[in-house]
């Protein structure tokens, strides 16, 4: 794989004004990348849950007005979308490279998911690494680390508040050597998928 990495120009890609030349710099310098990065994720996936699984990336076709603060690439069961189905998803803002399992309000089963992982919450806590990260909000940069959050809390507001959101997973910083390291960053990946894989069989048993 020729992947390199992730470079400054692709986290200032973010800085740069207007959506259209925005959403230029996203297709030409990062969504090849992604491109690049989600096949082979797409394909591991794949083979560790026994299924075919299928690489999404973000258009923002929605946009008419306001540039995306950030964009990403998702990996879900379902061919034609993934925000209705936990996902994965593997992601930049302009100061870091977040890493998911996602659990958005469009899903339909969101209740369910949400009371079954709190009966399941002790055995969450045991696969969820204290040093991870939680986000209520995919739309939204905030995300606290696993080790300072009441897990509990989390998952009520996501059984109870219609737009809240789960999403677990890493968060790498802008300037973090490891993000510039194609084969470390890719396997750095797999490794924080690997780890969330109970949760996703779990969610979609």
């Amino acid at each position: 794989m020729s992947f390199t990495g992730f470079t400054k120009a692709d986290f200032e890609t973010f800085s740069i004004d207007g959506l259209d030349s925005r959403m230029e710099a996203i297709q030409e310098r990062i969504q090849p990348k992604f491109k690049e990065i989600g096949q082979e994720l797409t394909e591991q996936l794949s083979s560790k849950l026994g299924q075919e699984m299928f690489l999404h990336i973000a258009k923002h076709a929605r946009r008419t007005v306001n540039p995306p603060k950030d964009t990403w690439l998702a990996i879900a069961s379902n061919k034609r979308g993934y925000k209705q189905h936990p996902h994965f998803q593997v992601g930049l803002f302009d100061d870091h490279l977040f890493i998911w399992l996602a659990y958005i309000y469009e899903l339909p089963r969101k209740e369910e998911i949400a009371t079954l992982f709190l009966e399941e919450l002790e055995q969450l806590k045991k696969i969820i690494p204290s040093e991870f990260y939680l986000s209520m909000d995919h739309m939204k940069k905030d995300a606290s680390r696993v080790e300072d959050t009441d897990i509990e809390s989390v998952l009520t507001r996501f059984r109870d508040v219609k737009k809240a959101e789960f999403l677990v997973g890493k968060h790498i910083k802008a300037d973090d050597p490891l993000v510039s390291n194609g084969d470390a960053l890719v396997a750095y990946i797999e490794e924080t998928f690997q780890t969330l894989l109970p949760i996703y069989k779990l969610s979609t048993k």
